[in-house]
């Protein structure tokens, strides 16, 4: 039995991967999946963690698995990998970063990020969740896919802490950790996504054991624009 434990991104919840875990469970035979809502989402909207702290409590919950994540979830999982290396067997990491280099980006990154969290706690989380999925980088999703529902199980003050607790711009960078990953990883990134494919060539070059696939004709979050590539290459990995 594979056990594998999926990391969302911001605004998303658990459910999100609901999807890619029934595909994947049709196509393996042997999932074991945990989805857990990550702190300040959905039903964790009251916890208040940043990265490191988010990461012991995704390994608290699942243990030695296969870690697979998405954006924010996909830097909670390489936080993970970096924590308790024996808990993580394989990493699957979809448009993901290991951080900003530079300090004064990341400085203007975590002033972004402290704005939007306060303009989130002045107006109506549905109407903040139409301005997030209006970023360039949601361009691929429709109405069908970006899961707009699913999102609104989010709270204002959930969000907020989120941005200002695990956005990149509170992230120590991890560049230069890569090296100690030393379990099997996969890098998953849209064909269209030109700064996380840069970011995901990154990612495979600072990574031992680790490979790249690019899922064609997709944006950011291949696993909602393209599902079925998308697991094809997640069950190939993981065979």
């Amino acid at each position: 039995m594979t056990r594998a434990v999926f990391a969302h991104g911001f605004t998303q919840t658990g459910r999100s991967w609901d999807g890619i875990v029934t595909a994947l469970q049709a196509t393996l035979g042997d999932l074991d999946p945990l989805s857990p809502d990550l702190p300040g989402h959905g039903d964790a909207c009251d916890e208040h963690l940043d990265l490191w702290a988010s990461a012991q409590r995704l390994l608290n919950s699942g243990g030695p698995a296969t870690y697979i994540g998405y954006s924010m979830g996909g830097r909670t999982a390489l936080h993970a990998a970096l924590l308790e290396p024996s808990l993580v067997e394989r990493l699957v990491l979809i448009g993901a970063t290991a951080g900003i280099d530079d300090s004064d980006e990341r400085a203007q990154r975590r002033a972004s990020d402290e704005a939007l969290a306060t303009r989130l706690e002045e107006v109506d989380v549905s109407d903040f969740i139409d301005r997030w999925l209006q970023n360039p980088l949601f361009a691929g999703l429709t109405d069908d896919t970006a899961q707009r529902s699913d999102r609104l199980r989010n709270t204002a003050h959930g969000l907020a802490s989120s941005l200002r607790l695990t956005g990149t711009g509170t992230q120590a960078p991890l560049w230069g950790r890569l090296g100690e990953i030393e379990c099997p990883t996969l890098i998953l990134v849209g064909e269209h996504d030109n700064k996380f494919r840069a970011l995901g060539e990154r990612l495979n070059a600072g990574i031992t054991d680790c490979s790249i696939a690019v899922i064609a004709d997709s944006g950011h979050s291949v696993h909602l624009e393209q599902p079925t590539a998308t697991v094809a290459a997640i069950a190939e990995f993981l065979r």
